[in-house]
């Protein structure tokens, strides 16, 4: 096996968990490996690191698979997604859940979302990519499931030679399906949906708004297809408008509210969610509930700060939407973006508004996306909710 040796002042990180090694932390390879090849990492003392696959062509040279010596081999992820399928059962995740979650599964760069029986893959990296047949055979041996899908249609694939790719890695089935969250159902466009499909990881914090919506007027910004404005309804809100860019979105949307008879309550339109918070913001209608859910604002470190200024802007016009001792439910997904500077843009807005703000919950993704500390891109999620009310 190729061996990879480590410079001796290497970053900590590493030595505490962190599965990505990057070119620059490398002082030798001994051998020729080709991109994918499973390679054996040790510290500048010999002492082994773990076992990992390279890629040449990545930023990020090697991502760690085990820090044991032992096979990887496909008996290796079958037994690495039957663990992480037990792991989300004893949580309670037993329909729909991400069942591997990258890093936090110690599967780098594999994410598999499972809907019922269905599932849908993305392989990121050459390295994992080239395993796909034995995930594939893992999945069905475990769930024999009635459809699997990939969905590799992402820019992040070019970083490592890869093509971008979606279609079927089952029989075909019909991708339009219904899953069912929380009491509700919803529809799933696996082939064409943004990512999977459907956003998992904020299915936990969709009941946090339960007691606040009841009764109320609900305004929801960046809505995608309808999820906690819908919740929303079944809750009890009084009524409930969401707005996304998308018209797509917006028709999926209302569908969704017409599958749960809430659709005397809840209306989808397609509006600029960004022009409609300023142009409201001024002189508009009322809320006693606002929730913002948008998407990244940057993938890059070199645009942290503009993130921040949008994630200001849309919060200070969505408090301004408010009625005084209303709430305001927001997110962000932005993984560049720390729970602290995250929170530090809501201070900021809330003193340019002239509000006081009241933590009713903050949280981070459901639980089936595992946070491990010391792998900062595995606690992504910020959601929080605030009572808004005027200085």
């Amino acid at each position: 096996m190729i061996k990879v040796y480590l410079k001796k002042n290497i970053a900590p990180r590493i030595a505490n968990g962190h599965p990505w090694i990057y070119a620059n932390e490398v002082d030798r390879v001994a051998g020729q490996p080709e991109a994918g090849d499973i390679v054996e990492i040790h510290y500048s003392d010999g002492k082994l690191t773990g076992l990992g696959y390279i890629n040449p062509k990545s930023q990020i040279l090697v991502r760690l698979l085990s820090r044991k010596a032992i096979p990887i081999d496909e008996k290796f992820f079958f037994n690495r997604i039957l663990g992480a399928w037990n792991y989300r059962k004893k949580l309670g995740y037993t329909e729909n859940c991400r069942l591997i979650f990258g890093e936090s599964d110690y599967l780098p760069a594999l994410i598999i979302d499972k809907f019922g029986d269905y599932f849908v893959i993305q392989t990121l990296s050459l390295g994992i990519d080239k395993w796909k047949p034995a995930i594939v055979d893992a999945l069905n041996e475990i769930f024999k499931p009635k459809g699997i899908y990939e969905r590799n249609d992402v820019p992040v694939r070019s970083l490592e030679g890869l093509e971008q790719q979606k279609g079927f890695l089952s029989t075909p089935f019909d991708t339009n399906i219904i899953i069912k969250e929380n009491g509700l159902q919803f529809y799933v466009d696996i082939a064409n949906g943004q990512k999977t499909g459907y956003f998992l990881d904020q299915q936990h914090n969709r009941t946090a708004i339960k007691n606040i919506v009841k009764d109320a007027d609900v305004l929801g910004a960046f809505t995608y297809t309808g999820t906690f404005e819908i919740h929303a309804a079944h809750y009890g809100a009084k009524t409930v408008l969401g707005i996304d860019i998308s018209e797509q979105a917006v028709l999926q949307a209302n569908k969704n509210a017409v599958l749960n008879k809430l659709d005397h309550i809840c209306k989808f339109e397609a509006m600029n969610a960004f022009d409609v918070l300023k142009e409201w913001g001024k002189q508009g209608p009322k809320y006693d509930v606002v929730m913002l859910d948008p998407p990244a604002f940057t993938k890059s470190r070199g645009n942290i700060e503009n993130a921040l200024t949008g994630y200001k802007e849309i919060n200070l016009r969505g408090m301004k939407l408010i009625r005084n001792g209303g709430f305001l439910v927001t997110s962000s997904c932005t993984n560049l973006v720390s729970p602290d500077l995250f929170l530090s843009a809501i201070e900021a807005a809330a003193k340019d508004a002239h509000k006081k703000l009241r933590q009713v919950v903050y949280q981070s993704q459901s639980p089936d996306h595992p946070t491990i500390r010391g792998i900062d891109n595995t606690n992504y999620l910020k959601f929080l909710i605030v009572e808004v009310t005027g200085t």
